[in-house]
């Protein structure tokens, strides 16, 4: 191939783009602060050439523990742009659980807003490898008097030490990391999911498609950045030049503000997300439409309904860390608008099809065989492609464990349609296995949801001295509704096969969650399998 038909494939050359084509606009948009992309591309330098400064050399791990504000934005550029790898980190994880990631990936560098330094402290002088602690302070934060001061340097010295001289937006070989992003680590030790710039670009402009961006759309950052690099957003919405909204916290308040003053027109994140959208006392019918892609967990019909209600578009994905976040897309087939609401969000609640820059997905047995398109067969959902991770970051048997068989095994249980659509019935640990049946947890949890008294659901498996094990289900109220356990029971009896509807039914303020969202069920399990033979956990 001659050396002038083959350049490798980055994000970064996204920026460069957006900073020549859409300079003077504005790229992220924080409060009263407003930067355009030639800002935008410009702090990405100096970040760069400050971290070389500091020692970071090609290939060595930055890690950053920030929300969503413009610094974490600036780094998914500035950090490869220096040759460097990003290590975003969930900012709700414990001082230890920050010491394991950076000691694990051997950070050199540890960036961190003032808001977590505090809790870090007893960790900050014992880790293995950073060299350079930085703290951000953010206005729009929480005033921590002091809390700067258990970091080595300020953000913004540590941004004097660079220059402006400009840097080449390419990199030597496009299957060079470009980050690692941990998992959540519920059983066992989190494992570091490598990311490349070939799979990161090609997952970029895969979102872009199928979100329908375009240089007029406006992002609003619901999503953690830190979670699989914000599905890979923040360089999908720089390459068409659309505008990022960053937004500290969740707040159903704020990001209604957003919606209406900032006009929002796309954001993400789990259903639980949309559910306090949906919910806020704020709500009400939009204007123009608001592209709302949800994942992360099964979304229900009701909170479909509900969105669609409001003037969202929803669109649906599927994925993991593993694939640098979404993988399917439920795609809207044009003989769905002629069947009744509720049909149509049934079907839209499915996990759909693989997108178009990754490898059609399957649904297999235990030979490694598909199972047939029949809606019922369940079997486990597997892929590979370049929107698959290349491997566990210093985890080779971890690594061909995933990858057995030659494909990424999700853990995901599901069926296949005829049409081809995927279905997720239950991680491989949640399904419940009661006098000999499977029973899915989704199902059960989809057919709650679908009353109106009832905000969230989570299912779980629970001991049974002659089943071994049943459903159990806890629920969420909506606002303002009663309903009791004996109601609940009979509506699900006239919707549902029996033998899957729960015996018990818990009524809860509110249900442990991942800071992306999830249910955390390995939170209820423990609970109820105190003192019995323990079932898998995680």
């Amino acid at each position: 191939m001659p050396a002038n038909s083959f350049t490798s494939l980055t994000p970064l050359s996204f920026l460069e783009r957006a900073a020549d084509v859409f300079a003077d606009k504005t790229a992220i948009a924080y409060g009263d602060r407003r930067t355009s992309y030639s800002e935008l591309a410009a702090e990405a330098t100096r970040l760069a050439h400050a971290l070389r400064a500091a020692g970071v050399q090609r290939g060595d791990r930055v890690a950053y523990m920030c929300p969503n504000i413009p610094e974490m934005l600036v780094a998914n550029f500035g950090v490869p742009l220096a040759g460097a790898v990003m290590v975003p980190v969930n900012t709700r994880l414990s001082a230890e659980e920050v010491r394991y990631i950076c000691d694990h990936s051997g950070a050199k560098v540890l960036v961190a807003d003032t808001e977590y330094l505090p809790a870090l402290a007893p960790v900050l002088d014992s880790l293995q490898t950073v060299t350079d602690v930085v703290a951000v302070s953010d206005p729009l934060g929480p005033a921590l008097p002091g809390a700067a001061e258990h970091a080595a340097v300020s953000y913004s010295e540590f941004l004097k030490r660079g220059s402006g001289e400009p840097l080449p937006w390419t990199v030597e070989d496009e299957l060079d990391l470009i980050s690692i992003n941990y998992t959540s680590g519920t059983t066992g030790t989190p494992k570091g999911v490598m990311y490349a710039h070939r799979g990161a670009y090609l997952n970029a402009l895969g979102e872009i498609i199928h979100q329908r961006s375009d240089p007029e759309s406006v992002y609003l950052w619901t999503l953690p950045m830190f979670h699989c690099n914000g599905w890979c957003t923040p360089w999908a919405m720089t390459a068409i030049g659309a505008t990022h909204v960053c937004l500290r916290a969740v707040r159903a308040d704020e990001i209604w503000r957003l919606l209406d003053e900032e006009c929002v027109t796309h954001l993400a994140g789990a259903p639980t997300v949309l559910t306090v959208i949906a919910n806020a006392p704020q709500a009400h019918p939009l204007d123009r439409e608001l592209v709302a892609t949800v994942a992360g967990a099964p979304p229900s019909p009701t909170v479909i309904t509900r969105m669609r209600e409001l003037g969202a578009r929803i669109v649906h994905v599927y994925g993991m860390t593993e694939t640098y976040g979404p993988y399917t897309i439920n795609e809207w087939q044009p003989g769905w608008s002629a069947l009744p609401p509720a049909d149509q969000a049934r079907r839209q609640a499915r996990q759909g099809v693989a997108m178009l820059q990754a490898d059609p997905i399957r649904v297999v047995d235990e030979k490694m065989n598909d199972v047939p398109r029949d809606g019922r067969t369940m079997g486990e959902i597997v892929m590979r492609g370049n929107n698959v991770m290349v491997g566990y970051f210093g985890d080779p048997q971890a690594t061909a464990n995933a990858f057995r068989g030659g494909w990424l095994h999700s853990g995901d249980l599901g069926v296949q349609h005829s049409d081809g659509y995927v279905e997720l019935r239950d991680r491989a640990k949640d399904i419940i296995i009661s006098g000999g049946e499977n029973i899915s947890t989704v199902e059960i949890e989809h057919a709650i949801e679908m009353h109106p008294a009832v905000s969230e659901v989570a299912v779980i498996g629970v001991p049974d001295e002659k089943w071994g094990e049943r459903p159990k289900a806890f629920v969420v109220r909506q606002p303002g509704t009663e309903i009791n356990e004996t109601e609940l029971i009979g509506y699900l009896q006239a919707h549902m096969a029996r033998f899957k509807v729960p015996k018990a039914i818990e009524f809860v303020e509110d249900l442990p969650r991942t800071s992306t969202g999830k249910t955390q069920k390995f939170e209820l399990r423990e609970k109820e399998w105190a003192g019995h033979t323990s079932r898998i956990q995680g």
